[in-house]
């Protein structure tokens, strides 16, 4: 229990040695010191799991989520550390608030980070259902842009196509009519379109003649109907309106499994919204308030050191830091003197190589003037 307290003392950023001397204090930091780890827990986590996403289907996607993790983790538990520590409880509210307040904001934008990769795993199969739901879509408004594109581009000869077919039709039916008529002709059924005689006669070459006519035409049209069949048949296979088809369920779950982490943040915006576009305020409470319990998570720690009066540890340190700055003071004052105590020594040493230079310089002027 000894060595969890003190490690929480260590996550606080408290200086343990002065921190031993009150035990009074001794659970309020273990309490921020939890609260420092935890939230760097979860980071590690969040962070490892979104990064899993970034390289999902990579041989390595495990080993790098669990590096990126530890690193993220490990960032966001130094950082916070730093500044809960740093917060001086000397000072009046108004201060103490104006040194957290970057920490605020911070643990704002951190707590958002946080929380998203986690509400991309507990809504996993919201998001999935409607990841199918937008690839259907999806597929289904590619498939009707490739087919306006075709009708577009063969508007004439689809034009053509469809003439030829009607034309063929109305040939098959009075080919029918005209049929019939021959055999009511021949075995002389009075009608308004017969004469009534029996025999092949003359109405009946006639109307044999027409018949044969309306069949050569049927013949034509349906040729040129076939060939126009097999080149727009062609046309739609190098178009690709053949080769594009809706995704099976199969091809659905895989492909939901394997979406990016962009393509996740996405549907999960969207499960906020109905289908008609209105807010679906169940869902949108439900996601924003996850990142409301991560953002307080984040800013627990401030608010902890924050909210707590100051102690006799508080007191203590603040003594330690007029001592230390004391000692600095005298540190520099220290080394002032004796730089002014070195920096005379060495004018002196100058002063007087200076007068042997000019002595000896003297010397020399007074030979050479005996010699001469």
């Amino acid at each position: 229990m000894d060595k969890v307290t003190r490690f929480f003392w260590f996550c606080s950023g408290a200086h343990i040695d002065t921190l031993k001397k009150y035990p009074i204090e001794h659970n309020k930091y273990v309490g921020i010191g939890a609260t420092i780890f935890f939230t760097a827990l979860f980071a590690s986590l969040s962070g490892g799991y979104a990064m899993y996403f970034v390289f999902n289907g990579d041989a390595f996607a495990v080993g790098f989520a669990i590096l990126f993790g530890l690193l993220w983790g490990t960032a966001i538990f130094n950082m916070d550390r730093y500044i809960v520590s740093s917060i001086n409880k000397e000072g009046s509210t108004n201060q103490q608030i104006l040194q957290a307040s970057p920490r605020i904001l911070l643990a704002i934008m951190i707590g958002i980070v946080i929380s998203r990769p986690l509400e991309l795993k507990i809504f996993d199969k919201e998001i999935r259902q409607k990841l199918r739901s937008a690839y259907i879509k999806g597929q289904h408004s590619k498939i009707d842009t490739l087919q306006k594109t075709y009708n577009d581009k063969y508007a004439i000869e689809l034009g053509n196509n469809s003439a030829l077919k009607k034309e063929k039709d109305s040939l098959e039916r009075d080919i029918n009519r005209s049929r019939t008529q021959l055999n009511e002709e021949v075995f002389g059924e009075k009608s308004s379109q017969t004469s009534g005689i029996v025999g092949y006669g003359t109405y009946a070459k006639q109307k044999q003649t027409i018949l044969q006519q309306k069949e050569d035409r049927l013949k034509t049209v349906t040729d040129k109907a076939e060939k126009l069949d097999g080149y727009l048949s062609q046309r739609k296979e190098y178009e690709g309106v053949n080769a594009t088809k809706m995704f099976s369920d199969h091809q659905l779950d895989s492909l939901s499994k394997i979406a990016g982490f962009a393509d996740r943040n996405w549907a999960l915006g969207q499960l906020t919204y109905n289908e008609n576009g209105t807010r679906d305020l169940d869902t949108y409470l439900a996601i924003s308030f996850i990142g409301y319990l991560f953002i307080l998570f984040e800013c627990l720690p401030v608010f902890v050191k924050l909210m707590s009066p100051k102690g006799p540890y508080d007191v203590a340190m603040a003594k330690i830091h007029e001592a230390n700055v004391y000692y600095a003071d005298k540190d520099k004052e220290r080394d002032i003197s004796v730089i002014d105590s070195v920096y005379k020594d060495h004018l002196d040493e100058d002063i007087k190589r200076r007068r042997n230079t000019l002595a000896n310089r003297s010397d020399r002027d007074k030979d050479e003037h005996r010699y001469d």
